[in-house]
């Protein structure tokens, strides 16, 4: 039977020395053997239970609960029911992709038979929306300052209301102003937008950024590349 130090048993499984090392302090990976040196030796078994403890990782348990679990009589009964669950959980979200997959595939053929996209640029668009996750984190990194501006011009206004005191709302002004102009130089140096006429990529000026009518997707602007001018898709500018 194959027996591992920490490295080899960590190379193994593709995870960190000090994760193994992790997972030995917290008691859940306790080595078979100890040399006199003082020397950690893991067994396949011991390999078998690290590639057990790195899946119920991936699938979102917390070293408390798979401590839990191994610590109970029947593990092994109590292993296989989630993998039961998680395996019907897995082929419910297979299924539900494989039907999106399905959609997508028919969409790019109804549109591709009315000409309004090739196959080249509807890949080159797939690539570049690739980056909606870090667009996803632009646009939170703008929501909280954007509640404080709120909060402070509400709470200033009233202040001015109430207390006819109008000073701290006309200095509050002068930052809101300044946070913005801050805020939508930040937003325009992450985006771009995609024309919905040729398909390309443009980016436009900050001040017809500044001043477009906008969705919370789409914004009108003229494309620099064609020169149409409508409603483009704003992406994430990985430049």
């Amino acid at each position: 039977m194959s027996k591992y130090s920490t490295g080899e048993l960590a190379k193994e499984c593709g995870v960190t020395v000090r994760t193994v090392q992790y997972y030995d302090k917290r008691g859940i990976l306790v080595p078979s053997e100890l040399t006199d040196g003082g020397r950690r030796i893991y067994s396949e078994d011991d390999l078998k239970k690290l590639k057990i403890i790195y899946f119920l990782r991936d699938i979102g348990l917390s070293i408390d609960t798979i401590a839990d679990i191994l610590a109970e009589p029947n593990s092994n009964h109590v292993l296989i029911t989630l993998l039961e669950q998680q395996t019907v959980e897995l082929e419910d979200e297979i299924k539900d992709m494989n039907e999106k997959l399905s959609k997508t595939r028919q969409l790019i053929k109804e549109i591709q038979t009315w000409g309004w996209f090739s196959l080249d640029k509807i890949n080159d668009i797939a690539v570049t929306m690739k980056g909606q996750k870090e667009l996803v984190k632009v646009r939170r990194n703008i929501i909280i300052p954007g509640i404080f501006i709120d909060i402070v011009e509400i709470g200033t206004f009233l202040l001015g209301i109430f207390k006819h005191t109008w000073l701290p709302f006309i200095v509050a002004m002068v930052g809101v102003i300044i946070a913005v102009i801050f805020l939508t130089r930040y937003y325009y140096s992450k985006v771009a937008y995609i024309c919905p006429e040729c398909h390309e990529v443009f980016k436009p000026s900050m001040k017809e950024f500044f001043w477009a009518a906008h969705t919370p997707k789409t914004r009108k602007l003229t494309c620099s590349k064609c020169g149409h001018k409508g409603y483009s898709i704003e992406v994430y500018d990985e430049g």
